[in-house]
């Protein structure tokens, strides 16, 4: 069986030390379109957007990852990345080390397609924990052996008007900028790999959108304080061109807030970006 949840749950993918420098952490805030200097400048109080945590451990990596999970043979090419979340335990460092090990921590039976669920806990020399990520992989054509269903989270916005409602251009180059973030999957650069895969041109890294949705929702709710975030999560539920537009919808919902996005205008507007978003902000 392509898949054996007794052996994928609670297997341990192993530990690997990183470590991060300013330089590191403009180079991320720029890649997800951030200009205020608080986010790139060291000078100017620098600080670190929470998302920053989920690829700081590959930030230096030139090559994907390998898929190897234990009891989980799947094809790369059945795989997409379904959601990400992040929680930390207080404002990130603008560079230090530590040390990350990551879980599966769930498998999902979807009838026609596997849910793979990982935890990693960043922790630094000391033993803090810093933050905890939580991400999914779907895994199309790898259900039907009769496990768990798993659990539907949805973070559903209230009935009224967004208190934010804004929109990022995405550049032509912006892929091209946030593959220097640690992914270097040609799906997102070379358009002959992405008409291969079925798209008509290179699409935007999910995670890039991740950071962008996180931004805008923190300078248009939290006046700009990265430090007010313990929490963000969402679902990927589209892609992104460059040189689109994406549209952030917010709202807050007591101590938390939910939000959507999607293209804004040109032939695919309101197509889903990110859905089930979820930024914890505790007051």
């Amino acid at each position: 069986m392509p898949i054996d949840a007794s052996v994928a749950i609670g297997a341990h993918l192993g530990s690997r030390e990183f470590a991060w420098t300013e330089s590191d952490v403009l180079l991320y805030h720029l890649a997800i379109g951030a200009t205020d200097l608080s986010y790139t400048l060291e000078t100017a109080g620098l600080q670190v957007l929470p998302s920053f945590g989920v690829v700081a451990p590959t930030f230096h990596d030139t090559d994907p990852p390998p898929l190897d999970l234990p009891g989980c043979d799947i094809d790369l090419a059945q795989v997409v990345h379904g959601s990400q979340s992040i929680s930390v335990a207080g404002p990130l460092p603008t560079s230090g080390s530590a040390t990350v090990s990551t879980r599966i921590s769930d498998v999902w039976d979807k009838d026609r397609a596997a849910v793979i669920w990982q935890e990693a806990v960043a922790t630094s020399p000391s033993g803090q924990e810093l933050w905890t990520t939580r991400s999914s992989i779907f895994v199309r054509g790898e259900g039907g052996w009769g496990g768990h269903r798993g659990m539907s989270e949805k973070a559903a916005p209230p009935d009224r008007a967004p208190e934010v409602d804004t929109t990022y251009d995405v550049t032509a180059q912006q892929a091209l900028l946030y593959r220097l973030c640690g992914d270097r999957n040609p799906l997102h650069a070379d358009p002959e790999f992405a008409a291969g895969a079925g798209f008509p041109a290179p699409i935007l890294h999910g995670l890039c959108s991740y950071g962008i949705v996180l931004r805008e929702l923190t300078d248009g709710l939290l006046g700009g304080d990265a430090a007010a975030v313990s929490g963000f999560a969402g679902r990927f539920a589209g892609v992104v061109f460059p040189g689109e537009t994406i549209r952030v919808q917010g709202w807050r919902d007591g101590g938390h807030i939910v939000a959507s996005a999607s293209i804004a205008g040109g032939e695919r507007d309101g197509a889903p970006v990110l859905a089930d978003v979820e930024l914890l902000a505790p007051a």
